[in-house]
């Protein structure tokens, strides 16, 4: 592009250096344009994503009424089997097993009076066990229930699985594993609901 001969070099050398400055400004901005562009679609996404993640519910309270009673009675409700043979072919301890040392060990633990009658209670512990097959699978587990006695509601309920094994010894270990997994669980919902109680 040619100048007009009226304008001196010195003037074109101006407007030539003007003319840069405009054209590194318009740069500029246009960078910085679509790097903020860039960054609101960032921000965007990672708000829709997290947006439609699941969230945690609340833990909701354990009843009342597990952590103030004093009194309880302790029901046995059995070791059930869908097997046609004698309990001692799988585990040790009789049929009331389970029963015997749930008992004891609430009995140790001192936190409630064991009354032996339900009429007597503030709650009742439904102790029981059972051994099926569930489709392939065999599954033995421990089921404790905490019961209401005036309306026979049930409060709460733990379940704990008993590992299988083929041999006896390893059976009666996995047996005892769950019972005193069962017993962690036990406590470990009465301590919290206990501490609430007495605020």
């Amino acid at each position: 592009m040619g100048y007009p001969t009226w304008i001196s070099r010195g003037q074109r050398r101006k407007l030539l250096q003007f003319g840069v400055r405009i054209y590194k400004g318009r740069r500029k901005e246009h960078t910085v344009s679509r790097t903020l562009e860039s960054l609101a679609i960032a921000v965007f996404l990672t708000t829709s994503v997290w947006a439609q993640q699941p969230q945690e519910a609340p833990t909701a309270p354990v009843p009342a009424q597990i952590g103030s009673a004093k009194k309880v009675f302790i029901s046995n409700a059995g070791e059930e089997s869908f097997f046609h043979q004698p309990k001692e072919v799988t585990y040790s301890g009789g049929p009331n097993r389970a029963y015997n040392e749930f008992y004891a060990a609430v009995k140790s633990w001192g936190r409630y009076e064991v009354v032996s009658a339900p009429g007597d209670a503030d709650l009742v512990f439904e102790i029981g066990f059972t051994e099926k097959y569930e489709g392939s699978m065999f599954v033995a587990q421990f089921k404790l229930i905490f019961i209401d006695p005036k309306t026979h509601v049930a409060l709460w309920t733990i379940y704990e699985y008993v590992e299988p094994a083929g041999m006896t010894k390893n059976r009666v270990k996995n047996y005892e594993v769950a019972m005193t997994a069962l017993l962690e669980d036990f406590k470990s919902t009465v301590a919290p609901a206990a501490a609430a109680a007495s605020k």
